[in-house]
């Protein structure tokens, strides 16, 4: 079943990324208390927020040996179960809220000064993706990711 399954938000890219069990979503903006939602943080103005597979942070840490805990990609939401890539220029559910898939989230070098080199490698096509807040809404941990399929 495709779920989310962590919400982490952070008031500025130096400060810490804080998990949370539920958060609203602000259409056209990003996550409320999160740094998407000053436009002077987004690499495109309709990039609100990003998104990662939990399934790609475990097989990294499998591969690996590597310790990568899910904040730690500094992705907004982590998911389950849902192929995020196919989700690029598709509108899809969480909870309250609807998203449009943007582009794809690659590593960066701020990714791998925080946490291992290898993660630019390893997370080419796998690190995630940016994504608009198209309506509004509550998420909650454990939410539905309803992708129309």
């Amino acid at each position: 079943m495709a779920v989310l399954e962590g919400i982490y938000i952070s008031s500025a890219s130096s400060e810490p990324m804080e998990s949370r069990e539920s958060i609203e979503a602000l259409r056209d903006c990003g996550l409320e208390g999160d740094r998407y939602t000053n436009p002077a943080y987004r690499k495109q103005p309709a990039n609100q927020l990003t998104l990662i597979a939990a399934e790609n942070i475990e097989a990294f840490v499998a591969e690996t040996g590597l310790p990568l805990d899910h904040h730690e990609p500094r992705r907004n939401l982590v998911t389950r179960g849902v192929d995020l890539n196919a989700l690029v220029g598709k509108r899809f559910r969480i909870g309250g809220a609807e998203f449009e898939g943007l582009e794809l989230c690659e590593p960066c070098a701020t990714f791998a000064k925080a946490t291992h080199p290898q993660v630019v490698r390893y997370f080419v096509h796998k690190g995630g993706l940016n994504a608009r807040i198209v309506q509004g809404g509550r998420l909650c941990v454990g939410d539905f990711v309803d992708t129309g399929e």
